[in-house]
This record gives structure tokens, C-alpha cells and sequence, in this order.
């Protein structure tokens, strides 16, 4: 049987993020061409559905099953797995919704937009302390643009990329996540969101600080951590696409798992090496 690109994308997904190395830049493009590969119906979501709800049938072909892309009121989280080491899931946001600027502390996240467009802001720390959980400090702007679906998929690491980032829905939008390691309380990856007051904002005793950064032609800001914003609200919806084969459902014997993700990928005649054979 045919794996779903949900599928393929899960297991290439674990093979990587379940090694104990970190992976190499080739093994994180090759996971950004299958993220690429995956458009909203493949995901469960009728990007052009238009309903008065998110399930409501009334305009999508019941025997489909699909949510509505342009039916959602507020932002919308569609859970699709999560374990340990990684998390998928798509946020869907409705036109004039903004996720507010939050961070991603120790994390690769690889995201793709899949219908839609919407205003992305992001950051980096200029400097980082030594625990990766700083809450405040000088900000570099590294994105700051529209984008539209059809659109590449973004990459960001834990100190590069925009670790901290918004986005703004222009139009009814998706984008599907893939984090690793997934965000937890437990073990010091809380989601922390931040105000970002542009340098040439501050006041005059900055203005040594402000006339250096401003030079240079770049983008900066102070960043600082605030609470969940009050009117942040973000609702469930169920995942309806394709069903995803954990690899605790699998049964391959001896061979293994990650195994037999290599011997799959080989002998599609991909030059995909996982380091999981040694």
C-alpha cells in the first residue's frame, strides 16, 4: 500500500529527530522537500471550503470529511501527533488574526504555509545566555515580509533562523509545524511570548546604542517577555486526514524501525543516509 505524505513525512520525521546526533543539514533539507510536497487536502483541510463552521458539511462533499480552510472564526490547532522528541500539528488562522511573537526555546521547526498568506516578523538573539531560555535582551530582525502560498517551507534552530517569531493572517491561512523537540513545561521548553519595541523607539540615553545598531543597516528591537496576551484564544479542531501508523503500531520484527525507514528511502532510489545502520 501507498504511503500518505503525512505518513512519509512522520516517519522520515522520527528516523531523524529519534537518533541521539544531531542531524546533518542534508538530512533536514531532504525533511523540508517532503514538508514541501504537502498541500491542506493531504492534511485533512478543504482550503477553499466555505461553511459557516469548521465542520459544517453544507458546502464540502460529506464522503470527504475535510475541514473548512475558510470556515474558521479563530485560530484553530489541529493536533496531529506528538511524542518525546517531535510534534506535528497546523494552525489555521482566520483573515486579521495574529499569532503574537513567541520563541521556540532549543528547538528546530521546520513550517510550511499551505494555503493562504499572512505577514511573518521574526528575531534572533544577538546574544544568548548560556541556557537558551532568555526572556529579555537585543533582538535582530531577520525576517520581515509577506508571504504567500505557494511558498518554500521556513527552517528556524534554536539560535538561528527567527526563533522568535508572529504571524499575521491576511488572508484565511494554514501552516503546518513540525517541532523537535515539542514545546514542554517539564523540561524547561515553556512557550514564552515577547513585546519587541523597535530601537529607534527608545529614548535618548540610548541614543549611542541606537546611532551603532541603526548604522548598520539592519533591523533591531528589545525584547521582552510578556504575559499570554489576554486575547489570545486558540481552539481544537480534529485531525481528518489521512491516519498516521505510529511506530509503536509497527511490526517489523528484528529489522527495526528507523531500519527499515533507511531500506524504504534506499531502495526508492533516494541518497538519503539517516546514520541509523551502524
Amino acid at each position: 500500500m501507498e504511503r500518505s505524505k503525512i505518513q512519509m513525512l512522520y516517519d522520515a520525521t522520527h528516523a531523524l529527530f529519534s537518533e541521539q546526533r544531531l542531524p546533518s543539514f542534508q538530512q533536514i533539507h531532504y525533511l523540508k522537500n517532503l514538508l514541501d510536497k504537502i498541500e491542506a487536502v493531504d492534511v485533512g483541510i478543504d482550503e477553499f471550503g466555505l461553511c459557516d463552521s469548521p465542520m459544517s458539511d453544507e458546502t464540502v462533499d460529506s464522503s470527504k470529511g475535510l475541514l473548512c480552510g475558510q470556515g474558521f472564526s479563530e485560530i484553530t490547532y489541529i493536533h496531529i501527533h506528538e511524542c518525546d522528541n517531535f510534534s506535528m500539528g497546523v494552525f489555521c488562522l482566520p483573515a486579521g488574526k495574529v499569532f503574537p511573537l513567541h520563541d521556540h526555546p532549543g528547538m528546530t521547526v521546520l513550517s510550511k504555509l499551505l494555503y493562504g498568506s499572512a505577514y511573518v516578523k521574526a528575531y534572533d538573539w544577538i546574544t544568548l545566555d548560556c541556557a537558551g531560555t532568555q526572556t529579555i535582551g537585543l533582538g535582530g530582525r531577520v525576517v520581515d515580509e509577506v508571504i504567500k502560498a505557494p511558498h518554500e517551507p521556513s527552517i528556524l534552530f534554536p539560535r538561528s533562523g527567527g526563533n522568535i517569531h508572529s504571524f499575521t493572517a491576511l488572508t484565511p491561512c494554514a501552516i503546518l509545524d513540525v517541532l523537535s523537540p515539542p514545546y514542554s513545561e517539564d523540561f524547561g521548553r515553556p512557550s514564552t511570548y515577547f513585546s519587541d519595541i523597535p530601537i529607534p523607539s527608545l529614548n535618548a540615553t540610548d541614543s549611542l546604542i541606537r546611532f551603532i545598531l541603526c548604522a548598520t543597516g539592519a533591523g533591531y528591537a528589545i525584547l521582552e517577555e510578556k504575559p499570554v496576551p489576554s486575547d489570545l484564544f486558540v481552539q481544537g479542531a480534529p485531525y481528518l486526514g489521512p491516519s498516521i501508523v505510529t511506530v509503536d503500531e509497527y511490526n517489523f520484527g528484528e529489522i527495526g524501525f528507523e531500519n527499515y525507514v533507511l531500506l524504504k528511502y534506499l531502495s526508492s532510489g533516494l541518497n538519503v543516509h539517516f546514520n541509523v545502520l551502524g
